[in-house]
């Protein structure tokens, strides 16, 4: 796993290691059974203090993402797949609301908002339109 944490960013340090873990578990980069980095390790790793990473952990508990394993350290639930999957729609759901909302208050018709989604799509895909 790796972090890429942004400390000037508005979001809250912990919510972007919650965030990260979803997209990693939910892309299939992280499998059910795996053990993520102990919170010392993760907080030495993006230099945050532990009490940052421990409040994201314990996120990811409550969420049934983790679980401790006495002795082991956290570990990825077998349902976290689903539930990140889920969790990432969500998130993304959201974003594209708030595009729709500003596309329709800038007075876009649904024909350009489509034209310009697809055009968007294609070039974080890496294809020509």
């Amino acid at each position: 796993m790796i972090f890429e944490i942004q400390p000037k960013s508005d979001i809250p340090i912990f919510e972007q290691i919650v965030s990260q873990v979803i997209y990693d578990i939910a892309s299939g980069g992280v499998d059910p059974g795996s053990l993520i980095p102990s919170v010392r390790d993760l907080a030495q790793q993006i230099t945050v203090h532990p009490n940052t990473v421990a409040k994201a952990y314990q996120e990811l508990e409550k969420q049934g993402v983790l679980e401790a394993k006495r002795g082991r350290g956290m570990e990825v639930t077998p349902d976290a797949p689903k539930i990140c999957r889920q969790q990432r729609q969500e998130i993304i759901r959201g974003r594209i609301r708030a595009a729709l909302r500003e596309a329709a208050a800038s007075a876009l018709s649904p024909d350009e908002v489509r034209a310009l989604v697809d055009e968007e799509f294609h070039r974080v895909n890496g294809k020509k339109h």
